[in-house]
């Protein structure tokens, strides 16, 4: 199937008007790229618009990166899916089931306490009234939040989308390699991948051409960035920075072997545990399965003044990143695009 550029232009064009989106939408079909545009401001008070190279947030989108960081320690024998988190990792949770393995981190199943878990918690921002957001620059910044917690459930009893979990397998990834989290991830998956202007930035430290997050007061009319809503830099479990571009960059070296072995790839990429209905979840990454075939493989990402989807549809040959600094549009985007061109039927 070949996607002709005016259908999608329109099609793209009609849902961006309507949600007010503010953001990139890059799509690419074989090595060819079909569409890409830019839309909003990436500063109101500015007037600067969003481009094409321009940097968002992309909240938990990144846990993949934490994952494909796994797995290449895997490749190094330095860790397997199956060792247990005591065994990897120097830090006492006094409270966590000694049978936690690497793998129920990176599927979700570990029962670990999450920090900020979205079975009680509304509103993210509610988790800072307790340890200013600005305190929170490593990792081990987070351990307060839930290391002395009491298990949610057993180890692999079920899936319980879990950010604390990324955290130590970040935690891991730092003990391992004797690299501070984000500069292994900038060096090893990044550089790697010629991601060149992606990045773990401070929210205080942006470079040039970053999009600011804001949040919009729909009752007011009014809008604040998210400065003091987010961790002032990003980590493990979410907060990198990249561009669509560079995004594309990654899934194109994931899926061709060159970040990992055709044989770890797999393993990532494997449906590990089923989410809800044709929804499962692998290392770092979802996907939508109809009896023996992996339709489509995607990650996402909200935060307040964030909000992010990337997708790749295989039976296709199409790759789409559609990040946003404000916090609703990718989701409308994708499904507009999914459903006018039949990608997931």
């Amino acid at each position: 199937m070949f996607i002709a550029n005016e259908e999608l232009n329109k099609t793209i064009e009609d849902v961006s008007e309507d949600v007010k989106f503010s953001g990139v939408v890059y799509m690419k079909q074989r090595d060819e790229v079909v569409y890409s545009g830019a839309y909003g401001y990436a500063n109101r008070v500015e007037k600067r618009s969003n481009k094409i190279n321009t940097r968002f947030g992309i909240a938990s989108g990144c846990k993949l990166f934490t994952a494909i960081g796994i797995c290449q320690l895997v490749e190094k024998g330095l860790v397997t899916f199956g060792t247990p988190l005591k065994q990897c990792l120097n830090i006492e949770f006094p409270n966590f089931d000694e049978n936690i393995t690497i793998h129920h981190l990176l599927t979700h199943t570990s029962g670990i306490p999450d920090y900020f878990d979205e079975e009680v918690m509304d509103d993210f921002e509610d988790l800072w009234k307790v340890k200013p957001v600005y305190q929170v620059k490593t990792l081990k910044d987070f351990l307060p939040l839930f290391q002395m917690n009491h298990m949610k459930f057993q180890p692999g009893e079920r899936f319980h989308y879990n950010n604390a979990g990324y955290i130590v397998l970040g935690l891991v990834i730092e003990q391992q390699t004797g690299l501070p989290f984000t500069d292994y991830i900038e060096t090893e998956v990044f550089k790697q991948c010629g991601m060149n202007d992606s990045g773990y930035f401070s929210l205080d430290r942006l470079p040039e051409d970053t999009a600011l997050g804001y949040i919009d007061d729909k009752e007011s009319g009014s809008w604040r960035t998210n400065m003091y809503s987010i961790p002032i830099k990003g980590g493990a479990d979410g907060g990198a920075f990249i561009t669509a571009s560079d995004m594309i960059k990654l899934w194109e070296e994931l899926l061709n072997h060159r970040l990992l072995s055709r044989e770890v790839t797999n393993v990532l990429l494997q449906p590990h545990v089923n989410v809800k209905g044709e929804i499962n979840y692998g290392y770092g990454v979802w996907m939508n399965k109809r009896n023996t075939d992996i339709y489509k493989y995607h990650v996402m990402g909200y935060d307040p003044g964030v909000s992010f989807r990337s997708s790749v549809y295989p039976n296709h040959n199409i790759k789409l990143v559609v990040p946003s600094n404000k916090e609703s549009g990718p989701f409308e985007i994708t499904k507009a695009i999914e459903n006018h061109f039949e990608l997931v039927k």
